[in-house]
Order: C-alpha cells, then sequence, then structure tokens
C-alpha cells in the first residue's frame, strides 16, 4: 500500500467513525517489515522474515474514549469493526480528560529531513546479509582455546506509518534500522563467562560491519577470574552503553503519568536543584540521523528541543495531553526524543585514571527501583580500579542506594558519548557508592 493509499484509507476510516456515532477520532495505518539470520557452528540457525501491517483507530464517543487495532483492511471488514469499537466505546465510563490535542499545538509540516530512513533498505539482497553474519562468527571461532561457544546475527527493519485525526492533524513517518550483534561464551573455572557486542545504524552503509565478534571475544575473556570484592562504598564509573539502564528510572520518574499518579521520587521537583552542577541534559528531537529524531510525537503534537536538566535543575516534565488535562497544565509531549547529555573532557581511559578505588560497572544483572522513594538495587559485574588501573574482574556484587543521593553524587561524565541510540550518554562517574560483596 502507497503512503497515499493509506493516507486515502485511514480518512475513510476516520470519517465511518464520524458518520456512526464518534465525535473525534485518530487513525494509524503502519506497515513494518523485517528479517533476521542467526548462524551457529558455520550453520543457519535461524532465518526469518515477516511483514505485517495494521490499523489503528482512537475513538472518543459521548465524553468516553477507547483504542483499537485490526490488521483487516478491506472496507467492509473495516467498517464493521469500527461500528462495533464504537458501540462498545459506549458502555464503558465517562473521562472527561480523554480528548484529542488542541490543534494548535500539533506539527504543521514543512520540517527538514531527519535522515530515518534509509531509501535502498529493500535492495539488500539475502545473501549479503546471511554473509554479514557468517563473517561476524567467523572473527571468533579458532581464535582461542577457551572458546564454548558464539552465535551471530544479522537483523533490519523497516516502519512506515501515517496518521490523521478528525480535528486537523496529517502526518507520516518513516525509520529503518541494521543491526549485527555477535555472543560468545568462554571457559572460566566453574563458570561460563559471556558477553554480546552489537553495532548498529540507521542505513546499511553506515552499519560498521566488522568486529562484533573480536569485541565480544575480548570482552568474555575479560571477566574470567571475575569474583566479588570486599563490601565498602567507593567510587563507580559506569561505562556509556549501560548508564541508560541505571538512569532509566529518572526519565521513568519526569513522566507525566508517575506524576499524576503520585508515584514519583522527582514530583513537585520542578525547577529545583536534583542533581549535580555536572549534569545537563537536553530532549533535541532534530538530530539528523538520531535514533529518536522525530517532527511529531505519537499524538500528533510537534515536538520542540527543550531542556531536561540544566546545571542539575529539573527543567521539564514529559506530559501527553491526557495527563496536562488532568495536572492542569500545558501538554510537553508525552515520550522522550534524543537524549542528549552534555559531556565532559576526560575519556574513558582519564575517568578510570582519576580514581584511587572503585568499580567500574560494564553490566547490570538484575535489580529494581523504587518509582515513589528512589529507593534501588542492582546487581552489577564490572572490574575493580585501583590507584587509575584496572586490576581485575568483579561479579555477584550488588549496589544500593537512593537515586536522588546517587544524582547528586555525580562527580564528572566523559567524552565518550555514544551515539548509536537514542539516549546519547557518556560515561559517568558516581561518588560514594555503597556495594555489597563479600
Amino acid at each position: 500500500m502507497t503512503k497515499e493509499e493509506k493516507y486515502t484509507l485511514a480518512k475513510w476510516a476516520m470519517n465511518h467513525a464520524l458518520e456512526n456515532g464518534a465525535q473525534q477520532v485518530s487513525v494509524s495505518i503502519s506497515n513494518s517489515t523485517g528479517s533476521s539470520v542467526e548462524v551457529r557452528e558455520e550453520k543457519i540457525d535461524k532465518l526469518e522474515q515477516a511483514i505485517q501491517s495494521g490499523l489503528s483507530i482512537r475513538l472518543f464517543v459521548d465524553g468516553k474514549y477507547s483504542a483499537h487495532s485490526t490488521s483487516r483492511m478491506k472496507k467492509e471488514d473495516l467498517a464493521r469493526f469500527i461500528e462495533e469499537a464504537i458501540d462498545g466505546t459506549r458502555y464503558l465510563s465517562e473521562d472527561p480528560f480523554r480528548t484529542l490535542p488542541e490543534p494548535e499545538l500539533y506539527y504543521k509540516g514543512g520540517g527538514k529531513d531527519l535522515g530515518a530512513l534509509d531509501a535502498n533498505f529493500n535492495n539488500i539482497d539475502p545473501k549479503t546479509k546471511i554473509d554479514l553474519a557468517f563473517a561476524a562468527e567467523q572473527e571468533v571461532l579458532g581464535k582461542d582455546e577457551r572458546l564454548i561457544s558464539v552465535s551471530s546475527s544479522y537483523y533490519d527493519g523497516l516502519s512506515e506509518r501515517v496518521m490523521v485525526t478528525s480535528n486537523g492533524f496529517e502526518g507520516d513517518t518513516a525509520n529503518s534500522y541494521f543491526a549485527i550483534r555477535t555472543e560468545v561464551s568462554v571457559k572460566g573455572g566453574d563458570a561460563r563467562p559471556e558477553f554480546s557486542w552489537g553495532e548498529s545504524a540507521i542505513k546499511f552503509n553506515d552499519l560498521k560491519k566488522d568486529g562484533t565478534g573480536t569485541t565480544a571475544l575480548k570482552r568474555a575473556i575479560e571477566k574470567i577470574g571475575a569474583e566479588k570484592i570486599k563490601s565498602g562504598t567507593m567510587p563507580m564509573l559506569v561505562e556509556n552503553r549501560v548508564v541508560g539502564r541505571l538512569l532509566g528510572p529518572v526519565l521513568e520518574a519526569i513522566n507525566g503519568a508517575s506524576i499524576q499518579q503520585k508515584n514519583s521520587f522527582l514530583i513537585d521537583k520542578l525547577n529545583e536543584k536534583v542533581a549535580s552542577d555536572k549534569l545537563s541534559i537536553t530532549d533535541d528531537p532534530f538530530i539528523v540521523g538520531g535514533r529518536g529524531s522525530r517532527l511529531f510525537d505519537g499524538e500528533g503534537l510537534a515536538t520542540k528541543k527543550r531542556s531536561i536538566f540544566d546545571k542539575g535543575v529539573l527543567k521539564t516534565y514529559y506530559i501527553d495531553t491526557y495527563y496536562a488535562k488532568k495536572l492542569e497544565t500545558e501538554p510537553t509531549g508525552g515520550s522522550t526524543t534524543n537524549i542528549v547529555f552534555e559531556p565532559g573532557t576526560k575519556d574513558l581511559e582519564g575517568l578510570i585514571a582519576s580514581i584511587d578505588k572503585g568499580i567500574f560497572v560494564t553490566g547490570f544483572n538484575g535489580g529494581n527501583c523504587n518509582g515513589s522513594t528512589g529507593d534501588f538495587s542492582y546487581g552489577i559485574d564490572g572490574f575493580l580500579i585501583e590507584k587509575g588501573q584496572v586490576v581485575k574482574p568483579v561479579s555477584e556484587m550488588n549496589i544500593t542506594g537512593n537515586m536522588k543521593t546517587l544524582l547528586m553524587n555525580i562527580k564528572e561524565l566523559g567524552s565518550d558519548v555514544k551515539t548509536d541510540s537514542s539516549v546519547r550518554t557518556p560515561s559517568i562517574l558516581f561518588d560514594a557508592v555503597d556495594f555489597s560483596g563479600s
């Protein structure tokens, strides 16, 4: 189905809903395609391709709201589907806060190309994909006698969507991605250290096509002999690629739902200092080639570049139309785009060199954070640092504390910003973190 055909069908579905009793309607039609290849022991272990399409409709009927989706795309099927959805919505309770956004907040078009799509996505032949997976595996096979297993994967995906609303919004998006990942396990005494490493890109020609196997093997071998060390309070350096796992609860705490439901340790903290002066974060939807770049959000609201933290001061919450009405404020958008950390001046090696004794965290194993209080406990893997040198691997240790304290204890951010993610994080050094070990 072409983009024009999607728009035509979406508008028809919207009008059919209006004609059958809905006062407001939002319709999205999307399609996606993707493929994956996994190889193991020099054989193809899995080969998959998926193609999906569907229509989603949000209905506002007599002060009541419901959302529905279907893969049936014929008008006669859709007509019955929409009519039954409207009839069912009438049985729901009224919710006066459920409405479409105000039209003046919508994206009006004319935005720049954000580089989110590889126009040649469909021109990558299957043999090329298979060869890339095998090449990643070959980087590992025969390279070390401690090797137990290796598997490598290639995968890609493309998604397209058009959306229309009954109060004037029309917009469409298209995104693609390509990725290679290798997982390795090795012999290490009673343990089987393992590690996986991936590379990804929006466009095929930008994909780093070698190195995943070599890196995964090296990182797995480095974990051999990992053990607990003595419990204590010490600096914690978190590698850039896992910082997002640690700070995810912070983003959840500034979400409108968490604020309205009073399930946030950052409630009523807007324009207050809640973190170290070192922490400045911007939400920038307009980075060309950014993984989270977009011109409008899931409701059609125009995106804006805005500050989240400015030298430790909390500057915004993520609030969609529904929670904005409940909180009696203006919507800011209900989800993140590109989370951009202001980097420091030291690279990873420089941060390590600055630590007299501490732990370099390279992975998290389970754990949780209480959204209301900010109390957390996480299992960690990593390395002991002494006198500015990595001396041995550590594992089976936990960190515990409170997110508000952790944010205040940010000592330094690195210059090693990870750009192949919508959360563009550098490595971060925290002071005085409680580690539980032997």
